[in-house]
């Protein structure tokens, strides 16, 4: 087994302390585990090619939450250059071809047919020409014939055509009124649907309102990447945390260390909890951009700049309203 570089160390530790194993940081990172070892061990052979190597510290730095522009600094002397490879040229190969000769005996036969072609080809044309003249005399009987028939063929097309007018009228009648029935019916139920949704969201925004009234989240401390603040004023402790921009480590716990979950929150994903039977929650984020915190649904900020401090560590001390 390799020696750990500085760097490989640096990285193993920060990935340790935030409980992430090599197979979490793959999901993370969508890197395959044996480049991810390759990156702690400082061997770099066995990634596809040179220029990959700052491409996949960069993503393993970002994912346990390093700055990475510092990481490249720090580290710089275990980090390779990019480096531009080489690539084959195809060279062509061009075939010469031989001169194919010519024989002048086959044109001296072709003469000899010459006649004979020029009969045969006469017949044909002949032919096609007979082939026309009948094809004409034809074509003029039916047209004489068909000029004979059209009046009553007329004359059947027209009751036909009334008759069939007649039909549609009555279809389109009968399903005229069955569409307008529908549609008023439709109409009826999406204005039942807007006046619940109205009424819920106007019973949602008086509460809200009512309880933000009341409501007090202030901060308390801040020493490192770890805030502490003070939620008072209300009768409920509901926090909702969600990642908006990439997968990130999540820890939640109370003040006597159990924990409520702690695993990988994915982009997109939601988690709430029901935290109103506790007096304190430890809320760790190993990587923060992207990621939002409410409290009883208000939006609440982070304690820090996550583009500065990408892991987060937030202390929520709560108090209910009746025990004050």
């Amino acid at each position: 087994m390799l020696a750990l570089t500085e760097l490989g160390q640096r990285l193993r530790q920060e990935r340790e302390s935030k409980g992430l194993s090599l197979e979490d940081l793959q999901k993370l990172t969508k890197i395959q585990k044996r480049y991810l070892l390759g990156i702690e061990e400082g061997n770099y052979e066995v990634m596809p090619g040179k220029f990959y190597v700052r491409a996949f510290i960069k993503q393993y730095c970002e994912a346990i939450g390093l700055d990475t522009d510092a990481i490249f600094e720090e580290y710089k002397s275990d980090i390779p250059s990019t480096q531009t490879e080489d690539m084959p040229q195809q060279l062509s190969r061009v075939r010469s071809r031989k001169e194919i000769p010519q024989h002048t005996k086959g044109v001296s036969k072709a003469y000899d047919y010459l006649p004979t072609v020029l009969v045969v080809a006469g017949v044909v044309v002949v032919g096609i020409i007979i082939w026309v003249i009948a094809q004409n005399i034809v074509s003029d009987k039916n047209k004489e014939q068909a000029n004979q028939e059209a009046p009553n063929s007329e004359v059947q097309q027209s009751n036909t055509q009334e008759e069939t007018n007649e039909t549609t009228a009555k279809n389109d009648n009968s399903k005229s009124e069955d569409e307008q029935n529908a549609a008023d019916k439709k109409e009826k139920e999406k204005e039942k649907e807007k006046a619940a949704k109205e009424k819920a969201e106007k019973e949602k925004a008086e509460k809200e309102k009512k309880d933000s009234g009341k409501q007090e989240y202030k901060e308390v401390q801040k020493t490192g990447r770890s805030a502490t603040y003070a939620l008072s004023g209300t009768d409920a402790f509901n926090l909702e945390v969600t990642s908006t921009q990439a997968d990130t480590w999540l820890d939640v716990k109370n003040g006597k260390g159990n924990a409520f979950f702690s695993s990988i929150l994915k982009k997109g994903e939601t988690k709430e909890f029901d935290l109103t039977k506790e007096t304190e929650a430890r809320v760790n984020i190993g990587y923060s951009p992207g990621v939002e915190l409410k409290v009883n649904g208000k939006a609440v900020d982070l304690p820090f700049d996550s583009s500065k401090q990408v892991r987060q560590v937030v202390t929520i001390q709560y108090q209910p309203a009746e025990a004050q």
